[in-house]
């Protein structure tokens, strides 16, 4: 099929990767220049994102979909990276739970909410220090650990382009610097005029606020905030949360002696520069977890808006013709490859991507 997508983020690279994988004449359309990484300016939510895969972790907010949907994400993850034409970091060495002396309540409350939503294979499995110290010995502050073994975290940045640098050898279109301002079944509209297509897919995250009615609710901007520091020497295989009991701050290490720290969500549609106040509180229970970072170097900061729906909960639509795919909320890379995978599964005679040894010939 010829098939256009609006909207080059997460969703509509996974999309375009897979669908010309299989074959399809693929055409993406987008605001942003071109499908790099900038260091100023607007850009998509999923180059912002720190890349954890926590299906346990995020059960304290999310409900046994997001949870089902980031299990089989991670089932999907290493075949996808696998196939990319450029390298990108992903490991699944699972996650840490941390919490200081004093905060026990704030952490008795999410441990418990946590082992009576997961089943009791995936439950946080609590670490003395010895064991801890094996695991991570750069983390030196908290009183308190917990492991949860089947998570990881991919290189978010490295993933974005090397998705949209694969599609492209597979023969996709990029239609850099056009906005769609609406679609319908087989068409969708830019300043250029309607184009008309076998199938389209409505990615576009806050850019498809016009489309709300298809999903029975609003959309709204979640607010994320990350930190870039430069932190040769500091040894962090994995990605650590600290429950504290105002946020959740997390510590996500990346190749090149870097670490991204961050916090979950801040109800706001602001897109303003990081404030004082999240710099201080942020950097300073990164440097409470990991001491050694100390002497670590803030090389970047960033902010942006993540599309939420009113309950949290990602929504799929499909009618023919059209599939829309909105509300990822702060899960986006936890649970994109599994929405990508019901939303391929609903087209009509959707054909087996080719084996990987295919591929390679």
């Amino acid at each position: 099929m010829r098939i256009g997508i609006a909207g080059a983020g997460l969703l509509g690279r996974l999309l375009a990767f897979e669908l010309s994988r299989l074959g399809h004449a693929v055409e993406v359309f987008d605001p942003a220049p071109d499908a790099l990484w900038q260091a100023s300016g607007p850009r998509a939510a999923g180059f912002t994102a720190a890349g954890m895969l926590s299906p346990v972790a995020e059960l304290e907010s999310a409900d046994d979909t997001v949870f089902a949907l980031g299990l089989r994400s991670l089932q999907r993850w290493p075949q996808i990276v696998a196939a990319l034409n450029q390298p990108v970091q992903f490991t699944q060495a699972g996650s840490l739970l941390l919490a200081h002396r004093g905060d026990e309540g704030a952490a008795r409350r999410v441990l418990d909410l946590l082992r009576h939503k997961a089943p009791a294979t995936h439950a946080p499995e609590p670490l003395d220090r010895a064991a801890l110290a094996a695991l991570e010995p750069a983390v030196q502050g908290p009183a308190h650990a917990w492991r949860l073994p089947c998570e990881g975290h991919i290189h978010t940045v490295q993933a974005m382009q090397a998705l949209a640098a694969t599609a492209t050898a597979q023969g996709t279109r990029w239609h850099w610097g056009q906005t769609v301002t609406r679609l319908e079944a087989g068409r969708l509209f830019t300043a250029r005029g309607p184009q008309a297509f076998d199938w389209v897919f409505d990615v576009r995250g806050l850019g498809a606020r016009d489309t709300t009615s298809d999903f029975g609710a609003p959309l709204r901007g979640v607010r994320g905030e990350i930190f870039w520091l430069h932190a040769p020497g500091v040894p962090l295989t994995r990605p650590l949360r600290l429950l504290h009991p105002r946020h959740r701050v997390y510590l996500v290490p990346r190749e090149g002696d870097q670490v991204v720290v961050g916090a979950t969500e801040i109800e706001s549609e602001d897109r303003s520069p990081v404030s004082l106040r999240s710099t201080v509180e942020l950097l300073a229970a990164a440097h409470s977890v990991v001491p050694e970072l100390a002497e670590a170097r803030v090389v970047h900061s960033e902010t942006n808006l993540r599309p939420a729906l009113p309950d949290n909960q990602p929504r799929l639509h499909t009618e023919p013709g059209l599939t829309r795919l909105n509300g990822l909320f702060r899960h986006g890379w936890l649970i994109a490859p599994a929405l990508v995978e019901q939303a391929l599964a609903a087209l009509p005679a959707a054909p087996q991507p080719r084996p990987a040894e295919a591929m390679s010939a």
